[in-house]
Order: C-alpha cells, then sequence, then structure tokens
C-alpha cells in the first residue's frame, strides 16, 4: 500500500502507482502524463465515466489508454494502469 501527494487526486494515484512497481519503476521514469481527459455519459446516479490518458517517454513514443468505470477515481486507476502496462510490454520489461 502507498500513499502520495501530488498536483490533485489523479496525479498522486500516478505517483502512488510509481512507488510500487519496485524492480520495474525504472522502466516507466521517462513516462509522463500528456493528456487526460474525462467524459461522463448517462448523466444522473447511474452516470458512466469514461477517462482517456495520453502517455509519452523520453523517446518520443506517444500511447493512450482508457479506463471506464462509475467512478471517475477507479477509471483513472484503469487507464493509468493499462499506460503503464503498454510501456512495460513494449519496451520488453521482464
Amino acid at each position: 500500500m502507498s500513499a502520495a501527494e501530488g498536483n490533485g487526486p489523479i496525479n498522486a494515484l500516478d505517483l502512488a502507482l510509481r512507488k510500487d512497481l519496485g524492480d520495474y519503476q525504472r522502466y516507466i521514469d521517462d513516462v509522463r502524463l500528456v493528456d487526460y481527459r474525462v467524459r461522463v455519459f448517462q448523466g444522473g446516479t447511474d452516470a458512466v465515466t469514461r477517462v482517456l490518458v495520453e502517455c509519452a517517454d523520453a523517446k518520443g513514443d506517444r500511447w493512450s489508454t482508457v479506463g471506464v468505470s462509475a467512478n471517475v477515481i477507479d477509471a483513472s486507476f484503469e487507464a493509468l494502469i493499462d499506460a503503464i502496462n503498454y510501456k512495460l510490454l513494449r519496451d520488453g520489461a521482464r
């Protein structure tokens, strides 16, 4: 379990995730969040939130991931985890 403070809840979530990666942290040190978008569908108490995250690395590569949930933090977590997993798989981290 990790905790972090950041410039808003999503930045804090990103920083906390990076703390927990142990040996894999070195593979994502150059990853930065380029864009963060939230879209809410079906307004009201049954709203569905879609979070789009765009990331980039030191090589100039960019990729986007999406998280979907009724909770914006959960959707953000899904999108951030997918972005990190993509970077690790693409670069062949084992």
